[in-house]
């Protein structure tokens, strides 16, 4: 290890310390200090250092988002240099100070969390899904990058139908700023102080949503992977093209799981129809549900039959010639019966129709 480097581990007796740039602040390094001062022992209880002086930087043990230089060796994960172009392993985003703290440090994250090894086979699904469901998304805003190519857009002639506020994790972030016109203290420290003070709480803000995220998937999305492949190994038995899926016991999260085992099996045909309980309790009512045609879409593979919408209780039993019914969507894409025996007739004729 070099004097510099050695030099760099410990400063204020003991106390790591994180630089960053001070001024404007964004989601990226807010994120990337986060990650490092609560997930990472080393960095427990780092000493914060919000400066461009290169020489306060060089001082620091870890450097995100400044200075021009990235070199995981050296604790450097600046992506602002000219030369930058690195992604996520099987990913097209250029990273961000986020997403290089992440990489790094994700794994490592991930494994305590699970208490596993960081190369298991979990850790590793839970390091992609996590890059790909949250860190990704900072990693696009922070470097300029639209979510789908507007000159495809214009040349397809499509517009946005109303307007989402503008409420992404980024701008989450960057509304802890200060406006223009607010006041600022005539005393520099006081003002970068100031400035530090609301860069603290923006750190913690998006620390606790991706918290939230990391706690999902390690808690619930995780655990459901049995669960929905169970169900997925045993559609056969309701219907002879699997198209029907049965997920026994309390339902869990099934979209993300299903589509994965259908790729990983395309043999065995797309699932159109998935049954769960309402609630994990004996005598419970059950669900109908359609599957999208992708995961975010409001488009079913194969809508329940538009007869059948927007009926409910007796009415929609002689409709359907099915007993016990509850509801079916008028969008078509939810219905409901009091038993299993139910809700699959429901699917089943809903096949043939």
């Amino acid at each position: 290890m070099s004097e510099n480097a050695a030099k760099r581990l410990q400063t204020d007796n003991g106390v790591v310390a994180i630089g960053t740039h001070n001024g404007h602040f964004h989601a990226d390094e807010a994120l990337a200090v986060y990650m490092l001062r609560t997930h990472v022992p080393t960095y427990s209880g780092a000493k914060l250092v919000r400066t461009r002086d290169p020489k306060l930087l060089e001082e620091c043990h870890t450097v995100v988002d400044v200075g021009g230089e990235y070199d995981a060796a050296r604790n450097r994960f600046d992506h602002h240099q000219r030369t930058f172009s690195t992604t996520f392993p099987d990913r097209q985003t250029k990273l961000s100070s986020a997403g290089l703290v992440y990489m790094h440090f994700g794994r490592e994250i991930i494994a305590r969390r699970l208490a596993q090894a960081e190369d298991s086979e979990q850790v590793g699904m839970l390091w992609r899904k996590i890059y790909e469901s949250f860190v990704e998304a900072l990693d696009a805003h922070d470097n300029g990058i639209s979510v789908y190519d507007s000159a495809a857009l214009a040349a397809a002639g499509l517009e946005k139908k109303f307007s989402n506020g503008g409420f992404t994790l980024g701008a989450m972030v960057g509304r802890l700023n200060p406006n223009w016109n607010d006041p600022t203290p005539a005393d520099p420290a006081e003002a970068q102080a100031a400035e530090d003070k609301r860069f603290e709480l923006a750190s913690q803000r998006i620390g606790e949503e991706f918290d939230r995220d990391l706690d999902y998937f390690t808690k619930a999305w995780l655990p459901a992977r049995e669960v929905v492949a169970e169900a997925f190994n045993g559609r056969q038995e309701f219907d002879s093209q699997g198209r029907i899926m049965v997920l026994q016991g309390q339902s869990a999260p099934w979209k993300d799981h299903l589509y994965t085992l259908e790729e990983q099996h395309p043999e065995g045909g797309k699932v159109l129809y998935v049954l769960y309980k309402e609630k994990p309790v004996p005598d419970s009512k059950w669900r109908i549900q359609c599957v999208p045609s992708t995961k975010d879409s409001f488009e079913s593979r194969k809508p329940l039959p538009e007869a059948w919408r927007g009926f409910r209780d007796e009415e929609l039993d002689g409709i359907s010639g099915i007993s016990g019914s509850v509801f079916v969507h008028a969008a078509g894409f939810i219905g409901g019966n009091k038993t299993f025996e139910g809700a699959l007739a429901m699917a089943q004729k809903a096949l043939e129709i």
